[in-house]
Protein backbone atom coordinates (compact mmCIF):
# COMPACT_ATOMS: atom_id res chain seq x y z
CA UNK A 1 0.00 0.00 0.00
CA UNK A 2 2.91 2.25 0.53
CA UNK A 3 0.51 4.77 3.13
CA UNK A 4 1.17 5.78 6.81
CA UNK A 5 -1.65 6.30 9.03
CA UNK A 6 -1.31 8.20 12.40
CA UNK A 7 -2.98 7.63 15.78
CA UNK A 8 -2.24 7.56 19.34
CA UNK A 9 1.09 7.04 20.16
CA UNK A 10 0.84 4.57 17.54
CA UNK A 11 1.86 4.92 13.70
CA UNK A 12 1.39 2.36 11.16
CA UNK A 13 3.23 2.30 7.95
CA UNK A 14 1.68 0.07 5.24
CA UNK A 15 4.55 -2.01 2.90
CA UNK A 16 3.79 -4.88 0.28
CA UNK A 17 3.40 -7.67 2.50
CA UNK A 18 3.43 -6.35 6.10
CA UNK A 19 2.64 -3.46 7.73
CA UNK A 20 5.51 -1.61 10.58
CA UNK A 21 3.90 -0.75 13.49
CA UNK A 22 5.67 2.27 15.30
CA UNK A 23 5.42 3.46 18.99
CA UNK A 24 6.01 6.76 20.14
CA UNK A 25 8.04 7.36 23.38
CA UNK A 26 6.58 9.65 25.96
CA UNK A 27 4.78 9.60 29.15
CA UNK A 28 1.39 8.74 27.84
CA UNK A 29 2.87 5.93 25.98
CA UNK A 30 2.94 2.03 28.13
CA UNK A 31 6.51 1.19 28.72
CA UNK A 32 5.50 -1.93 27.03
CA UNK A 33 5.00 -0.56 23.63
CA UNK A 34 8.22 2.01 24.59
CA UNK A 35 9.72 -1.19 25.25
CA UNK A 36 8.85 -2.51 21.91
CA UNK A 37 10.14 0.38 20.10
CA UNK A 38 8.77 -1.24 16.78
CA UNK A 39 7.59 -4.17 15.08
CA UNK A 40 6.91 -5.64 11.16
CA UNK A 41 3.76 -7.47 11.40
CA UNK A 42 3.53 -9.81 7.65
CA UNK A 43 0.25 -9.85 6.79
CA UNK A 44 0.40 -13.35 6.61
CA UNK A 45 0.53 -13.54 10.54
CA UNK A 46 -3.32 -11.71 10.78
CA UNK A 47 -6.52 -13.37 10.88
CA UNK A 48 -8.48 -10.68 10.72
CA UNK A 49 -8.88 -6.59 10.86
CA UNK A 50 -11.48 -4.74 13.98
CA UNK A 51 -12.65 -1.24 13.92
CA UNK A 52 -14.53 -0.33 16.93
CA UNK A 53 -16.14 2.70 18.65
CA UNK A 54 -13.48 3.86 21.65
CA UNK A 55 -13.30 6.39 24.32
CA UNK A 56 -14.00 9.67 24.27
CA UNK A 57 -14.64 10.47 20.41
CA UNK A 58 -11.90 8.31 19.12
CA UNK A 59 -12.28 4.52 16.97
CA UNK A 60 -9.85 1.73 17.10
CA UNK A 61 -8.44 0.26 14.60
CA UNK A 62 -7.56 -3.08 15.40
CA UNK A 63 -5.46 -6.23 13.16
CA UNK A 64 -6.26 -9.63 14.74
CA UNK A 65 -2.90 -11.75 15.02
CA UNK A 66 -3.14 -15.34 14.05
CA UNK A 67 -3.25 -17.71 17.27
CA UNK A 68 0.92 -19.15 17.41
CA UNK A 69 1.42 -16.38 14.74
CA UNK A 70 3.54 -13.72 17.60
CA UNK A 71 5.24 -15.28 20.36
CA UNK A 72 4.65 -12.10 22.49
CA UNK A 73 0.82 -12.41 21.98
CA UNK A 74 1.01 -16.44 22.83
CA UNK A 75 2.99 -15.39 25.64
CA UNK A 76 0.41 -12.75 26.99
CA UNK A 77 -2.39 -15.35 26.62
CA UNK A 78 -5.21 -12.84 26.29
CA UNK A 79 -4.08 -10.89 29.77
CA UNK A 80 -2.90 -7.61 28.23
CA UNK A 81 -4.95 -4.23 29.35
CA UNK A 82 -6.17 -2.73 25.84
CA UNK A 83 -3.77 0.04 26.35
CA UNK A 84 -0.64 -2.56 26.44
CA UNK A 85 -2.36 -4.38 23.05
CA UNK A 86 0.30 -3.72 20.11
CA UNK A 87 -1.99 -4.67 17.58
CA UNK A 88 -4.58 -1.59 18.47
CA UNK A 89 -4.40 2.19 16.55
CA UNK A 90 -6.30 4.79 18.50
CA UNK A 91 -7.78 7.64 15.94
CA UNK A 92 -10.36 10.38 16.07
CA UNK A 93 -13.44 9.61 15.78
CA UNK A 94 -13.75 12.32 12.17
CA UNK A 95 -11.14 10.02 10.77
CA UNK A 96 -13.45 6.68 10.71
CA UNK A 97 -13.80 6.81 7.29
CA UNK A 98 -10.33 6.91 6.47
CA UNK A 99 -10.14 3.86 9.49
CA UNK A 100 -12.59 1.97 7.45
CA UNK A 101 -10.89 2.33 4.35
CA UNK A 102 -7.73 0.80 5.46
CA UNK A 103 -9.33 -2.01 7.21
CA UNK A 104 -10.84 -2.95 4.02
CA UNK A 105 -7.80 -2.94 2.40
CA UNK A 106 -6.05 -5.45 4.97
CA UNK A 107 -8.97 -7.75 4.98
CA UNK A 108 -8.07 -7.96 1.32
CA UNK A 109 -4.21 -8.88 1.48
CA UNK A 110 -5.17 -11.47 4.60
CA UNK A 111 -3.52 -14.94 3.39
CA UNK A 112 -5.01 -17.98 2.59
CA UNK A 113 -4.37 -19.47 5.86
CA UNK A 114 -6.01 -16.34 8.01
CA UNK A 115 -8.62 -18.53 9.87
CA UNK A 116 -6.13 -21.09 11.00
CA UNK A 117 -3.58 -21.08 14.16
CA UNK A 118 0.09 -20.65 12.60
CA UNK A 119 2.67 -23.53 12.69
CA UNK A 120 5.27 -21.87 13.64
CA UNK A 121 6.06 -18.19 14.56
CA UNK A 122 5.83 -15.26 11.78
CA UNK A 123 6.17 -12.18 13.78
CA UNK A 124 9.59 -11.33 14.92
CA UNK A 125 10.26 -12.08 18.79
CA UNK A 126 10.68 -8.41 20.63
CA UNK A 127 14.46 -8.32 22.01
CA UNK A 128 13.94 -9.31 25.62
CA UNK A 129 15.96 -7.58 28.55
CA UNK A 130 19.17 -10.45 29.13
CA UNK A 131 17.39 -10.26 33.32
CA UNK A 132 15.18 -8.75 35.10
CA UNK A 133 14.20 -8.74 38.69
CA UNK A 134 10.99 -10.10 40.15
CA UNK A 135 9.74 -10.42 43.86
CA UNK A 136 11.92 -13.43 45.17
CA UNK A 137 14.86 -13.72 42.68
CA UNK A 138 16.50 -12.49 39.59
CA UNK A 139 15.54 -14.10 36.32
CA UNK A 140 18.36 -14.26 33.37
CA UNK A 141 18.42 -15.84 29.97
CA UNK A 142 21.46 -16.40 27.76
CA UNK A 143 19.80 -17.67 24.65
CA UNK A 144 20.23 -21.35 25.49
CA UNK A 145 19.01 -21.25 29.04
CA UNK A 146 17.13 -19.71 31.80
CA UNK A 147 18.68 -18.90 35.38
CA UNK A 148 16.82 -17.98 38.56
CA UNK A 149 18.92 -16.79 41.48
CA UNK A 150 17.06 -16.37 44.55
CA UNK A 151 16.80 -13.02 46.93
CA UNK A 152 16.93 -13.32 50.20
CA UNK A 153 14.31 -10.77 50.91
CA UNK A 154 11.49 -12.35 49.23
CA UNK A 155 12.66 -16.45 48.09
CA UNK A 156 10.52 -18.98 50.28
CA UNK A 157 12.67 -21.43 52.24
CA UNK A 158 11.78 -24.00 49.64
CA UNK A 159 13.39 -22.14 46.62
CA UNK A 160 16.45 -21.70 49.58
CA UNK A 161 16.93 -25.52 49.67
CA UNK A 162 16.51 -25.93 46.55
CA UNK A 163 18.97 -23.54 45.35
CA UNK A 164 19.40 -21.72 42.28
CA UNK A 165 18.52 -22.99 38.94
CA UNK A 166 19.26 -23.25 35.49
CA UNK A 167 17.33 -24.49 33.22
CA UNK A 168 18.36 -25.95 29.37
CA UNK A 169 15.87 -24.49 26.33
CA UNK A 170 15.80 -28.40 25.52
CA UNK A 171 14.47 -29.28 29.20
CA UNK A 172 11.26 -27.15 28.40
CA UNK A 173 8.22 -27.44 26.75
CA UNK A 174 6.53 -23.76 27.10
CA UNK A 175 6.47 -20.98 29.12
CA UNK A 176 3.14 -20.10 32.20
CA UNK A 177 3.33 -16.32 32.25
CA UNK A 178 0.51 -14.14 34.47
CA UNK A 179 0.33 -10.27 34.63
CA UNK A 180 0.60 -8.50 37.80
CA UNK A 181 -1.62 -6.25 36.60
CA UNK A 182 -4.54 -7.97 35.72
CA UNK A 183 -4.98 -9.42 39.10
CA UNK A 184 -6.88 -7.70 41.74
CA UNK A 185 -6.56 -4.18 42.93
CA UNK A 186 -3.82 -3.32 45.61
CA UNK A 187 -4.10 -5.51 48.55
CA UNK A 188 -6.23 -8.35 46.94
CA UNK A 189 -5.38 -11.68 45.65
CA UNK A 190 -7.26 -13.93 42.96
CA UNK A 191 -9.11 -17.13 44.54
CA UNK A 192 -6.86 -20.28 44.15
CA UNK A 193 -4.01 -17.87 43.53
CA UNK A 194 -0.76 -19.76 43.33
CA UNK A 195 0.99 -17.17 45.60
CA UNK A 196 -1.59 -17.55 48.66
CA UNK A 197 -2.09 -21.18 48.52
CA UNK A 198 -4.22 -22.81 45.43
CA UNK A 199 -3.48 -24.47 42.52
CA UNK A 200 -6.21 -22.91 40.53
CA UNK A 201 -5.25 -19.81 38.15
CA UNK A 202 -7.92 -16.80 37.75
CA UNK A 203 -11.23 -16.66 39.85
CA UNK A 204 -12.35 -13.66 42.07
CA UNK A 205 -10.13 -11.62 43.75
CA UNK A 206 -9.77 -12.04 47.94
CA UNK A 207 -8.86 -9.79 51.06
CA UNK A 208 -5.86 -10.88 52.72
CA UNK A 209 -2.16 -10.33 52.99
CA UNK A 210 -0.17 -13.38 51.38
CA UNK A 211 2.95 -14.89 52.89
CA UNK A 212 5.99 -16.86 51.59
CA UNK A 213 7.96 -19.56 53.02
CA UNK A 214 10.27 -17.32 55.02
CA UNK A 215 7.54 -15.34 56.85
CA UNK A 216 7.55 -12.14 54.95
CA UNK A 217 4.75 -10.69 53.41
CA UNK A 218 4.42 -11.03 49.50
CA UNK A 219 4.53 -8.90 46.88
CA UNK A 220 2.77 -5.54 48.08
CA UNK A 221 0.80 -2.67 45.94
CA UNK A 222 -1.19 -4.76 43.54
CA UNK A 223 -2.12 -8.18 42.33
CA UNK A 224 0.42 -11.30 41.91
CA UNK A 225 1.76 -12.80 38.88
CA UNK A 226 4.50 -14.99 37.69
CA UNK A 227 6.45 -16.48 35.19
CA UNK A 228 6.72 -20.34 35.54
CA UNK A 229 8.93 -22.53 33.44
CA UNK A 230 7.48 -25.79 32.06
CA UNK A 231 9.53 -29.27 32.16
CA UNK A 232 9.76 -31.96 30.34
CA UNK A 233 10.11 -33.74 33.22
CA UNK A 234 7.73 -32.97 34.78
CA UNK A 235 5.26 -34.30 32.53
CA UNK A 236 1.61 -34.03 33.49
CA UNK A 237 1.97 -33.14 36.86
CA UNK A 238 -0.15 -30.77 38.02
CA UNK A 239 1.81 -27.34 38.61
CA UNK A 240 2.29 -26.24 42.47
CA UNK A 241 2.32 -22.89 44.35
CA UNK A 242 4.54 -20.82 42.07
CA UNK A 243 6.15 -19.11 45.34
CA UNK A 244 7.19 -22.75 45.94
CA UNK A 245 8.06 -23.83 42.90
CA UNK A 246 11.57 -23.34 41.81
CA UNK A 247 10.77 -23.21 38.32
CA UNK A 248 9.04 -20.20 38.72
CA UNK A 249 9.65 -16.47 39.67
CA UNK A 250 6.97 -14.51 41.52
CA UNK A 251 5.97 -10.85 40.64
CA UNK A 252 4.47 -8.26 42.38
CA UNK A 253 3.56 -4.69 41.57
CA UNK A 254 7.13 -2.33 41.01
CA UNK A 255 8.98 -6.54 40.42
CA UNK A 256 8.43 -8.21 37.26
CA UNK A 257 7.00 -5.48 35.25
CA UNK A 258 5.13 -6.29 32.41
CA UNK A 259 7.06 -4.32 29.72
CA UNK A 260 10.54 -6.65 31.29
CA UNK A 261 8.78 -9.97 31.71
CA UNK A 262 6.63 -10.09 29.34
CA UNK A 263 9.46 -9.59 26.58
CA UNK A 264 11.72 -12.02 28.54
CA UNK A 265 8.76 -14.51 28.31
CA UNK A 266 8.11 -14.63 24.65
CA UNK A 267 12.19 -14.87 23.96
CA UNK A 268 12.15 -17.76 25.98
CA UNK A 269 8.98 -19.36 24.35
CA UNK A 270 10.25 -18.37 20.91
CA UNK A 271 13.54 -20.15 21.74
CA UNK A 272 11.68 -22.88 22.91
CA UNK A 273 10.12 -23.22 19.29
CA UNK A 274 12.91 -23.20 17.42
CA UNK A 275 14.68 -25.72 19.26
CA UNK A 276 14.43 -29.55 18.00
CA UNK A 277 15.20 -31.15 20.97
CA UNK A 278 15.86 -35.00 20.82
CA UNK A 279 12.65 -37.07 22.35
CA UNK A 280 13.45 -38.99 25.33
CA UNK A 281 12.99 -42.40 24.58
CA UNK A 282 10.91 -44.49 27.56
CA UNK A 283 13.57 -45.76 29.85
CA UNK A 284 16.08 -43.49 28.32
CA UNK A 285 17.65 -41.08 30.57
CA UNK A 286 17.00 -37.29 30.45
CA UNK A 287 19.38 -35.34 29.24
CA UNK A 288 22.08 -34.32 31.77
CA UNK A 289 21.98 -30.36 32.25
CA UNK A 290 25.07 -28.41 31.59
CA UNK A 291 27.25 -27.75 34.09
CA UNK A 292 27.30 -24.62 35.68
CA UNK A 293 29.92 -22.26 35.76
CA UNK A 294 32.54 -21.92 38.41
CA UNK A 295 31.19 -19.51 41.80
CA UNK A 296 32.85 -16.88 43.21
CA UNK A 297 33.98 -17.92 46.44
CA UNK A 298 32.97 -14.79 47.97
CA UNK A 299 29.06 -15.50 46.53
CA UNK A 300 29.52 -18.85 48.00
CA UNK A 301 30.24 -17.30 51.81
CA UNK A 302 27.64 -14.87 51.39
CA UNK A 303 24.89 -17.95 50.36
CA UNK A 304 26.10 -20.25 53.21
CA UNK A 305 25.11 -17.02 55.30
CA UNK A 306 22.13 -16.75 54.66
CA UNK A 307 21.58 -20.48 55.11
CA UNK A 308 22.43 -20.08 58.51
CA UNK A 309 20.13 -17.28 59.24
CA UNK A 310 17.30 -19.66 57.86
CA UNK A 311 18.54 -22.75 60.16
CA UNK A 312 18.71 -19.90 62.73
CA UNK A 313 15.23 -19.12 62.06
CA UNK A 314 14.18 -22.68 62.34
CA UNK A 315 13.00 -22.86 58.70
CA UNK A 316 15.86 -25.60 57.52
CA UNK A 317 16.57 -28.60 59.86
CA UNK A 318 19.84 -29.30 60.67
CA UNK A 319 20.25 -31.97 58.09
CA UNK A 320 19.20 -29.70 55.37
CA UNK A 321 21.61 -26.99 56.13
CA UNK A 322 24.52 -29.68 56.05
CA UNK A 323 23.41 -31.15 53.27
CA UNK A 324 23.17 -27.37 51.50
CA UNK A 325 26.42 -26.39 52.83
CA UNK A 326 28.14 -29.05 51.48
CA UNK A 327 26.40 -28.75 47.98
CA UNK A 328 27.84 -25.33 47.74
CA UNK A 329 31.09 -26.03 49.23
CA UNK A 330 31.69 -28.50 46.63
CA UNK A 331 31.22 -25.98 43.53
CA UNK A 332 34.33 -24.05 44.66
Amino acid sequence: MGDVLAGFQTVWEFDTDSVLIRFERGIRTPKLLQALGERRIPFEALSGVELTPGKRGTVVLRAVPRPGADPLMDAADGQLKEAYDPYRLVLPAERETLADYYADQLRGVLGPDAATPAETHLVTVPAPPLSFKAYDGKASFDGTAVSFRWFWTGASSEKWKAGDQRFRIDELTGVEWRSPESRGSAGTAPKDDPVNGGGLEGGSARGGTARNGTGKGSPKGGGHGHLRLLRRSAGNQPAGRADKDPAAVVFGMGYGLVHQSLPFAAAVLEAIRVSSPVPCTEGAPAPNRAAAPRRDPADIAERIRHLGELHTAGLLTDDEFSAKKAELLAEL
